[in-house]
């Protein structure tokens, strides 16, 4: 087959397009090329917690399961790579200072747990059965969660938070990993297959009788290229919209801005052994007296302090001697046009350590000194429930694999497995139709929509 033809054209090379592109070649797909107009995976594939966890609420257990398949793909790519991707299972611990939610959380993690996302254990008293999560590794055997309510067992395990938790839910299948090692051994990998890369910008899709036959790309030197093509994928990240539009499909997906802040702990505040750390509790951000009355006297920064909304989360980051800590505190969740470079916000560092000062009051001692922190975002691509939108398109032969919002590293390897099933025509798992673009067309699920409930975004 000549350069200027493919079996398939992927667009976007961040986690969702270089899965798809190693799923596909696994599928027995001989050529294929991947369009991407910056470095691979530096968009917004690095900008997350590079987080994972199988604990999904919803109105069914599909989520749960499509997460169960892909940590169960990132478990056997970090035993056939002896761990390139430091892969952990050290868990999300999910805390509050508030103990009338105790009810509400123990409910919703049995229903989780009943869904799929594995036993939920109870520790209402000091002797307990609970096991810390090891620092290293991903040991199988942590599965499911365990709901601490005893006082004492949570300052024994967990120290470092506010004296004033209630309660902790520690989801045990969840961790994080590299993101960046993940995504070039998919590359490096899809490359052996064949796969190749082609820096330039996807700047149409032909079709002809509703099928796709080619797609334009503009080169970085400004030259454009023709690529014959039966299969296009719309793997754009936040760009899936705009991508869209070229193939006359209008996506129900929208972006929110989301920052990450990271600071050396040399501190020890949050121990290098952490779990991933949530604050369930909407926070008041601490501020002195002093300080209080001045912002008070300034209409600008007045809104410093309202109450914040819960989720302000971080973890420790880094191996061998590494002091760093991430934190982040997602407060912008109206939808945003994807910008380049993402705009500033000055008072994101303050509001993300004094954020997560509430739950970790050992924070406190960086407010008047803090180490220069380091700010980077990106986009959440994200449908109206916060689900993916993985297979077919309206158009013959086009296919997407996107909306992964704030999951895309978490979900990629099963997101992408379930893309090359789409395409090759291979049997579907049984989460295959919630999913789908089409799922949007059935009044059912335009009703469940109304009451959808929890999304799970942090």
């Amino acid at each position: 087959m000549p350069d200027s033809a493919a079996e398939a054209v992927i667009c976007g090379a961040g986690i969702a397009g270089v899965a798809a592109a190693y799923y596909l070649a696994k599928g027995g797909l001989k050529n294929i090329v991947v369009v991407e107009q910056g470095d691979p995976l530096s968009l917004t594939s690095d900008k997350s917690t590079e987080a994972y966890r199988n604990w999904w609420p919803g109105p069914d257990g599909h989520m749960i399961a499509f997460m169960n398949r892909s940590i169960e793909l990132l478990e056997a790519i970090a035993q056939e790579s002896a761990n390139r991707i430091h892969l952990n299972r050290r868990g999300y611990l999910y805390a509050t200072a508030d103990a009338s939610k105790i009810p509400m959380l123990a409910e919703a993690a049995l229903d989780t747990a009943q869904k799929g996302a594995g036993a939920l254990r109870v520790h209402s008293q000091s002797q307990s059965s609970y096991q810390p999560s090891p620092a290293q590794g991903f040991d199988p055997g942590l599965e499911g969660a365990d709901l601490i309510t005893n006082l004492a067992l949570i300052r024994q395990h967990f120290p470092y938070l506010t004296p004033g938790t209630r309660a902790v839910l520690h989801v045990r299948r969840a961790g994080w990993l590299s993101a960046q090692q993940l995504g070039m051994y998919l590359l490096e990998q899809a490359r052996e297959h064949g796969v190749r890369l082609v820096r330039g910008e996807v700047v149409g899709v032909e079709t002809m009788g509703g099928a796709v036959q080619s797609v334009e790309v503009r080169r970085d030197d400004g030259s454009t290229e023709t690529l014959e093509t039966p299969i296009f994928i719309n793997a754009a990240g936040p760009m899936q919209k705009q991508v869209g539009r070229m193939l006359g499909v209008e996506l129900p997906v929208f972006a929110e801005r989301h920052l990450k802040m990271s600071f050396s702990e040399t501190l020890g505040v949050v121990p290098r052994e952490a779990p991933m750390l949530i604050w369930m509790d909407e926070v008041e951000l601490p501020w002195s007296l002093e300080e209080r009355l001045l912002l008070a006297e300034d209409e600008s920064a007045r809104w410093l302090l309202q109450k914040f909304p819960a989720g302000v989360h971080g973890r420790p980051d880094g191996l061998g001697d590494s002091t760093t800590l991430i934190v982040l505190y997602n407060r912008h969740t109206e939808p945003a046009e994807p910008t380049f470079p993402i705009p500033p916000d000055p008072h994101y560092a303050d509001i993300a350590l004094r954020g997560l000062s509430v739950m970790m009051p050992g924070l406190q001692r960086y407010f008047e000194k803090a180490p220069r922190p380091w700010i980077d975002g990106g986009y959440y691509l994200k449908t109206q429930e916060n689900r993916p939108l993985i297979g077919p398109l309206p158009v013959r032969g086009a296919y997407l694999v996107g909306a992964l919002s704030g999951f895309g590293v978490m979900a990629a390897c099963a997101a992408g497995e379930l893309l090359a099933a789409h395409v090759t025509g291979t049997a579907l798992p049984g989460y295959a139709s919630a999913f789908l673009l089409s799922r949007y067309q059935n009044p059912a699920y335009q009703a469940l929509l109304q009451n959808w409930g929890d999304t799970a975004q942090l």
